[in-house]
């Protein structure tokens, strides 16, 4: 089911909403709106409410004319009194951290769970990409992304230009500034003790082993974390893999 709701600075944030249960709130990364949630929600909507959003500037919900990491973490508090006052929220990849900040800033989350969490990154990154956004350059943008960021090979980046999926890329392109800038963001790696909440750092055993080593030090410096490895996931939410792991977690 879809439905709205309204950021406290009057942005709209659409999310999707299935399922009946306990409230599970999906926060994504770049590249993602909340169809790319849809199978990882249809999964946990046997046992769970599941609301998969558009973070602003994507798909569905708007966006303000400047950027702040306290605007998206305004956004998913909005997310979670729609939900009912308090959800346990599934982060992945920059949703992650993003997902990190609002339960070190006290938003009413019952258990968080972290996949793919990526290291902190140079604030160079998000100043390149505004330059690009900016000029008009989105594909640039994308591809400055996918290579300096992800580390995807010339050669694939040259192959993705022709993909279906590219104009989609390209219309979020504006919004990698937002996940580069969280990212950058070491304040929120540095008020982990701030996060009192049962944490699962989340890696694929098949990914970059960097996202592993991520995964055990968020774990370590969590008052209540703990970090496991999926064998065979990698960086892409794979629903077959990941769903029992998160249906453990969150039943306690």
């Amino acid at each position: 089911m879809k439905k709205k709701t309204t950021s406290r600075d009057g942005t709209t944030i659409a999310f999707d909403q299935t399922g009946q249960g306990a409230p599970v709130i999906l926060v994504l990364g770049a590249f993602n709106d909340r169809t790319t949630g849809a199978p990882l929600a249809a999964h946990l909507a046997r046992r769970f409410t599941v609301l998969a959003y558009d973070r602003r500037g994507r798909g569905d919900s708007g966006d303000a004319a400047t950027y702040a990491i306290d605007r998206e973490v305004e956004d998913l508090d909005a997310v979670i009194q729609a939900a009912g006052g308090a959800a346990a929220v599934f982060g992945y990849s920059s949703g992650a951290l993003l997902a990190l900040a609002a339960a070190a800033r006290g938003l009413a989350i019952t258990r968080l769970a972290l996949y793919e969490a990526p290291p902190v990154g140079p604030a160079e990154h998000a100043q390149a990409l505004a330059s690009l956004v900016e000029a008009g350059r989105r594909g640039d943008a994308v591809e400055y992304f996918q290579r300096r960021m992800v580390g995807i090979p010339d050669e694939i980046v040259a192959q993705l230009r022709h993909a279906p999926f590219r104009p989609a890329l390209e219309a979020m392109a504006h919004t990698l500034v937002y996940d580069a800038t969280i990212v950058a963001d070491g304040r929120i790696t540095a008020a982990l003790a701030e996060v009192r909440q049962p944490t699962l750092a989340i890696a694929g055993g098949a990914g970059a082993p960097v996202m592993r080593q991520v995964a055990e030090t968020l774990a370590a410096q969590l008052p209540g974390g703990r970090a496991v490895t999926i064998e065979g996931a990698t960086h892409d939410i794979a629903p077959a893999l990941l769903a029992p792991v998160l249906e453990r977690f969150l039943h306690g």
